[in-house]
């Protein structure tokens, strides 16, 4: 029969059929070597010095996080054992023995998986056949993840890995030591395997690219090292996912805008952000994983630059969100997500915590939590120490006289805290008057300079617009007449705008006595009134007759009484120095009091 030729339908199908499969990178690229094994060397010196030098244990008990090399560790330390010609303690490679292990196929070692052959049946199997021969000189057996066998195959394995054939190594495996108990450990040396740094996994990543010639730039090599966090399979599991697919897009969503929303404060752009990646297939709880790490790298740049995994783009961009968000935000943030996870679990829609969570995130003062508020503190603390103080007037002190008015015996204090009430001033006038009558008058003398009435300011000339009656009383009753000094608010409390002519604002007074005091002092709230409103504003004053306009702020809005002339009213009931209310409200109030129960008289106390 012809040779079949090339091209002939069936000669295709044959050359398929007999093509290697494809290896993924963590299975083509596994250790062969002690000395190939990265980022465990305090692993590496233990079980080479043994290998070389004879001192091999009976039971070793490898112990570590995923990836990080135990199973293949226990596998080099099998082909260095069975090596026709090992060197210093590593495996030739070449012999018969490290071949039939590297594929697989060698009868010197059997891997046995605890997770589900965790049995007492297992278990037994096992010991029965251990003190069986085997063509090389060492038979060892790989039990991974042997925290999962039961308490009675555990049990049934004690006796034979405390003392077993002397052609046999028991090599126990697991991600969790403390479920392990305390009588295998005991029988075993204990190695713990460590997380790669992100050092060593980049150039772990960046060999494994150049010895598979694999088209990836140092972003998505970046990109695999943050996807590892310290895993070698699970780092070159996602660099062969780039490989495939061309691009980072398939290995971790982009959470460039989400994160910029975040710092922001932008609760639509957050939402809409969540959303676009939720409809393009990413979950929420991968989101918040990511979000998390890209927080976390951030918080590392923020406090120790060395630490964070990240280069390139990458690394500005996150260094830039780390200052815009600052610590407590970040913190925050952290803790937040973190606890949204743990939520997400038995929540009937993930994505509404998630959604929920970075909303309060961005307004704080949706949540009441206590970090929440501590935020609010922090930022508002920042805010002011950042801000410039306001330019601010001095106030003059008023003029003061240089000597204290007296009243009665004792002079009247300067401090609003330790003035005589109204009632004593009243008694020791009252006593004054006494002593006069039985003394006779005294001569007249001049007013004290502290009791005259101070000159007005003049009004500066201003360029504003004349206000209209509305605009006037509305800053009348909100600032203005609270600004006026004692006696001015005194007298002009019970009267009302009614009416603007021009630059002059028709002012009414509830009678002729008090036109005539209100005249006395109309220059002060002239002055007032220009400063405020910037333009000049004349009053003219008149005696309300009608009595049914609007009332003032100091009148009540029913039961308007008539008011008391204050014609009778002194100087001495008007204290120039002090801001606040003026003396003579208890005497007004005092009179209203008489008039609303007519026959009423006062009871002297």
């Amino acid at each position: 029969m012809p040779p079949e030729e090339p091209n002939s339908p069936i000669a295709g199908p044959v050359e398929e059929a007999t093509a290697e499969p494809y290896l993924s990178l963590y299975r083509r690229f596994r250790p062969s070597r002690l000395s190939e094994i990265r980022g465990q060397p305090h692993v590496v010196q233990a079980l080479r010095g043994a290998v070389a030098e004879g001192r091999v244990a009976h039971a070793y008990l490898f112990s570590g996080p995923r990836g990080t090399g135990k199973t293949s560790a226990a596998r080099v330390l099998a082909k260095a054992l069975n090596c026709a010609n090992p060197t210093d303690g590593e495996p030739c490679g070449v012999c018969d023995s490290c071949v039939s292990i590297a594929q697989g196929t060698s009868l010197d070692v059997r891997e046995l998986d605890a997770a589900s052959n965790n049995g007492v049946d297992a278990m037994r199997d096992l010991v029965s056949h251990a003190a069986l021969a085997t063509p090389g000189q060492w038979k060892l057996y790989i039990v991974d993840e042997v925290h999962m066998l039961s308490t009675a195959a555990a049990n049934a394995l004690l006796k034979t890995l405390e003392e077993p054939p002397s052609h046999v190594v028991f090599v126990l495996a697991t991600t969790d030591p403390q479920k392990v108990p305390l009588t295998v450990r005991s029988r075993t040396q204990h190695y713990e395997f460590r997380l790669l740094g992100a050092e060593t996994l980049g150039q772990l990543v960046s060999w494994v690219r150049d010895q598979a010639k694999l088209d990836l730039d140092d972003e998505a090599l970046a990109l695999a090292v943050r996807r590892g966090r310290g895993s070698a399979r699970d780092a070159l599991s996602a660099l062969d996912q780039m490989a495939s697919s061309g691009s980072a897009d398939g290995v971790r969503p982009e959470l460039a805008e989400l994160v910029d929303a975040l710092c922001d404060e932008d609760a639509s752009r957050v939402l809409v952000s969540v959303a676009s990646l939720v409809e393009t297939g990413w979950s929420p709880q991968q989101l918040a994983s990511e979000v998390v790490d890209d927080l976390r790298q951030a918080f590392l740049l923020a406090l120790a630059p060395d630490l964070a995994s990240t280069s390139g783009q990458e690394r500005v961009r996150l260094n830039s969100q780390a200052e815009r968000l600052g610590l407590a935000r970040l913190v925050r943030a952290m803790e937040a997500l973190g606890l949204a996870q743990v939520d997400m679990r038995e929540a009937p829609d993930a994505r509404v915590v998630l959604e929920v969570t970075m909303v309060r995130l961005v307004r704080p003062d949706l949540d009441g939590a206590p970090e929440a508020l501590a935020e609010r503190v922090t930022r508002l603390e920042q805010s002011l120490a950042t801000r410039e103080p306001p330019s601010r007037r001095v106030a003059e002190p008023p003029p003061s006289s240089p000597v204290a008015p007296v009243t009665g015996d004792r002079p009247v204090s300067d401090d609003p805290h330790t003035r005589p009430a109204i009632g004593a001033l009243r008694r020791q006038r009252a006593e004054q008057t006494a002593r006069t009558d039985e003394q006779g008058p005294a001569p007249e003398a001049a007013p004290p300079a502290a009791l005259e009435q101070p000159p007005a300011a003049p009004i500066e000339s201003t360029t504003g617009s004349m206000p209209d009656r509305d605009t006037l009383v509305e800053a009348w009753g909100d600032r203005l007449l609270r600004s006026l000094p004692a006696r001015a608010k005194a007298l002009y409390s019970s009267g009302r705008f009614t009416a603007v002519d021009g630059s002059t604002a028709v002012f009414a007074v509830p009678g002729a006595g008090y036109l005539r005091r209100c005249e006395e002092v109309r220059p002060l709230v002239e002055q007032a009134l220009s400063t405020h409103f910037g333009a000049r504003v004349a009053l003219r004053l008149v005696v309300d007759e009608a009595g049914d306009g609007p009332v003032s702020v100091a009148e009540p809005t029913s039961g308007r009484q008539p008011e008391p002339d204050p014609s009778d009213l002194g100087d001495d009931d008007f204290d120039r120095d002090d801001p606040g209310e003026p003396l003579e409200v208890e005497s007004l109030a005092h009179s209203r009091l008489l008039e609303a129960f007519p026959g009423a008289e006062e009871v002297p106390s």
